[in-house]
């Protein structure tokens, strides 16, 4: 087995058998639990707020405990009794309801805050009431009422011309931008994620002072790729097993109401094709620089504890792309910003692929903007592994720029000879 593979296999074990991995490993399932245990509590799934309705005019008592039966427990009260109750604590509080000329209105009187969903629940409950109330006044049916509130109608249609003639867009926007914002998301938490480890992968080695020994035995740029592609089997070994655990899921999660109404509504085939593969490409070339610059900067450092400080520029150039595509690109792709950066390397995958969901480029800026990323990965790549004999064998505590500096006199030395 060739010194490389030799390498990679060593920070790959090294990496999948830790805790840290399998953790993070779980991380996404552990919060998909806990969002549907707050979103089951949230909605009121755990437990009921025990309410007491305060008024004189019985009908609209029934009235508001036929709507409001299943968000609350309910319960009628005078006004007294609810004030004793929630003295007591029997009650969660107590909703007083008085009705003057058509004009209803109700005061929630409570110790504690109940919450704005529940308000929010209140609120639309009294106002369709009073809706009801006042068009039944002024002799209004509700199909009358109906036919007078229906707004405009407006559609949006996408279309591409073809010899001369308007032919609809079949393409799903939506989907695409969906895909899209998850794709910007992932490109932001594996730079973070998976950058880090890199830079502390070559930083810890450097730490300890053996990396004249492993240099000895193995060139620089030999180490260097290793590292990497061993740290990008790691990720890729992570996405594997979540790819295993949604083709199992997958005819359980058809079944379910919420995915089932979405299919409904969509066409998967719209994802497939060169959509698919521009995204893919623009996902690998993405984090495959910032996985080489956070291998750069990791080589910098002196020891383990100025990893995060090193790998700021990392942090920083992803966070600008992650801002711009989720925040300019998503609602205006066609934005000076989002245009200019689509091209720019470190920054064009967060911000090509928002553009090419929704069709705002053509097939010639993608090629020159997947060119200009791919020649600017290559080009750091083949620097990075350039510098990083010098880099690993340079102990300074002046900062990574003042071992930026010194690594590139050496280099210069080096080539002099």
């Amino acid at each position: 087995m060739s010194k490389f593979w030799i390498i990679v296999k060593d920070v790959y074990q090294k990496n999948v058998k830790t805790f840290s991995f399998w953790l993070m490993l779980l991380v996404p399932f552990l919060m998909i639990g806990f969002i549907y245990v707050v979103g089951y509590f949230a909605s009121g799934g755990f437990d009921q707020d025990n309410l007491a309705l305060v008024s004189k005019d019985t009908a609209l008592v029934e009235k508001v405990k036929s709507d409001l039966k299943d968000d609350f427990s309910l319960e009628e009260m005078t006004q007294k009794e609810a004030s004793q109750a929630l003295e007591k604590e029997k009650i969660d509080g107590y909703l007083i309801l008085e009705k003057k000329d058509e004009t209803l209105s109700g005061k929630l009187i409570s110790t504690t805050s109940l919450g704005s969903t529940s308000q929010s629940s209140i609120q639309q409950v009294l106002n369709a009431i009073s809706q009801e109330e006042k068009m039944n006044a002024i002799g209004l049916t509700p199909e009358q009422l109906q036919e007078v509130s229906q707004g405009a109608d407006f559609s949006y249609e996408r279309v591409n011309f073809e010899n001369g003639q308007e032919v609809a867009d079949e393409s799903n926007e939506e989907l695409q931008y969906g895909v899209s914002f998850v794709l910007v998301i992932l490109i932001f938490i594996v730079v973070l994620t998976y950058g880090s480890i890199i830079a502390q992968e070559i930083a810890s080695e450097k730490g300890t002072r053996i990396m004249e020994v492993i240099l000895s035995s193995t060139t620089a740029q030999t180490h260097f790729y290793g590292k990497i592609v061993g740290v990008i089997l790691v990720a890729l070994t992570q996405f594997v097993l979540y790819g295993i655990v949604a083709v199992a899921a997958w005819p359980f999660l058809k079944k379910q109401e919420i995915v089932a109404s979405f299919l409904e509504n969509i066409d998967l085939s719209h994802l497939l094709g060169t959509y698919l593969i521009y995204d893919v490409l623009f996902f690998f070339l993405g984090v495959l620089i910032y996985c080489v610059l956070a291998a750069l900067c990791g080589s910098l450092v002196s020891k383990t504890e100025d990893v995060a400080k090193a790998i700021i520029p990392v942090t920083y150039l992803s966070l600008a792309g992650y801002l711009i595509g989720i925040s300019i690109g998503t609602s205006n792709p066609q934005n000076i910003i989002v245009k200019i950066t689509s091209f720019i390397p470190f920054l064009s995958s967060f911000t090509m692929p928002i553009r090419i969901a929704s069709n705002t480029v053509g097939f010639g800026e993608i090629i020159l903007s997947l060119g200009i990323l791919g020649i600017a990965t290559v080009g750091l790549m083949l620097f990075s592994a350039q510098m990083y004999k010098g880099n690993v064998l340079i102990y300074s505590e002046g900062g990574i720029f003042k071992s930026l500096k010194q690594s590139l006199k050496l280099l210069k030395k080096q080539k002099a000879h």
